[in-house]
């Protein structure tokens, strides 16, 4: 149930973020090519708007297993060992998520008692970069969700991206279509 309300969440915060990133810069580019006019602050909101879907990102890929690990030796051992192995690997995780945690909650409470606006908005700065706080925060639950589910045995490990098996499968498929090719020749 809590994976599936942060799932619905991540999923539309990123979508928002990437479709006012492409419409934002879209408009930027029409008026400064077409008009030569242009919004002074429209490249500072892109960027920070790039840096909230990279850590919303950053999450949701945790989930979805679209980030790259090196598992062969881990791939290698028994199940039990498996899961063993990918705990630690997740606590050690967690724990560095916490002290970057704790290091954005500090910048974030320097920056905002200074009163610090960004450069091109009248935003405060510690607005714009309290992701880092709420995208580690986000990663933490996945991990933690990740951890829980290692130790039910729902899963032995991180979803990884595997990129010689894909580098496999696509040369078979290469391999295929030249074949079928050259017999249709």
């Amino acid at each position: 149930m809590l994976s599936q309300i942060i799932n619905s969440f991540e999923e539309s915060v990123i979508a928002l973020l990437l479709a006012s990133m492409t419409l934002l810069v879209f408009i930027e580019v029409v008026l400064r090519y077409g008009f030569g006019v242009g919004f002074m602050w429209g490249e500072e909101l892109t960027l920070h708007l790039s840096a909230w879907m990279v850590l919303f990102g950053v999450s949701y890929g945790i989930k979805v297993g679209s980030h790259i690990g090196v598992d062969a030796l881990v791939k290698i051992l028994p199940p039990t060992a498996r899961r063993i192995v990918s705990g630690i690997a997740v606590v050690a995780c967690l724990f560095y998520t916490i002290l970057f945690m704790q290091g954005a909650w500090i910048y974030l409470s320097k920056i905002q008692m200074i009163g610090i606006e960004m450069e091109d908005l009248p935003i405060p700065k510690w607005i714009a970069h309290s992701i880092l706080l709420i995208g580690m925060i986000m990663i933490a639950i996945r991990l933690l969700i990740l951890l829980w589910n290692i130790f039910t045995g729902k899963t032995d490990g991180f979803k990884l991206a595997d990129e010689a098996k894909e580098s496999m499968h696509l040369a078979e498929e290469t391999k295929a279509a030249t074949t079928q090719g050259g017999e249709s020749a």
